[in-house]
């Protein structure tokens, strides 16, 4: 199966860049933007996530802070959760101005 397809996440976060237009699902200029679309996602997951330490919004409210500290200084954020269920659930914000790791890599349309 092709991996660029799916939502099966690239091994390296960069490589979100090279995927459909259709598995993006924002773009913002600013790193803050980009931490309120992660905290409302955070917040929609959290009565499912697996482990009750993740539920709370203390821990939403670090991770979206540690995000956006390094999306100011150019770096990618890829988190991972374990859903009850069988499920998983992984968000990424990818730094297009373009990367720092993978600058030959267009930024995705708007």
């Amino acid at each position: 199966m092709e991996w660029r397809g799916t939502e099966v996440p690239p091994i390296e976060t960069v490589l979100w860049l090279v995927k459909p237009p259709a598995r993006i699902r924002g773009t913002w200029e600013e790193p803050k933007e980009a931490g309120e679309w992660l905290g409302r996602r955070l917040m929609e997951y959290a009565p499912r996530f697996a482990f009750a330490r993740d539920r709370g919004a203390e821990f939403s409210v670090a991770c979206v802070a540690s995000a956006v500290e390094r999306l100011m200084w150019g770096g990618d954020v890829s988190l991972g959760f374990y859903l009850r269920q069988p499920l998983f659930l992984s968000l990424a914000l990818v730094t297009c101005a373009p990367n720092r790791t993978r600058p030959d890599l267009p930024c995705p349309a708007r």
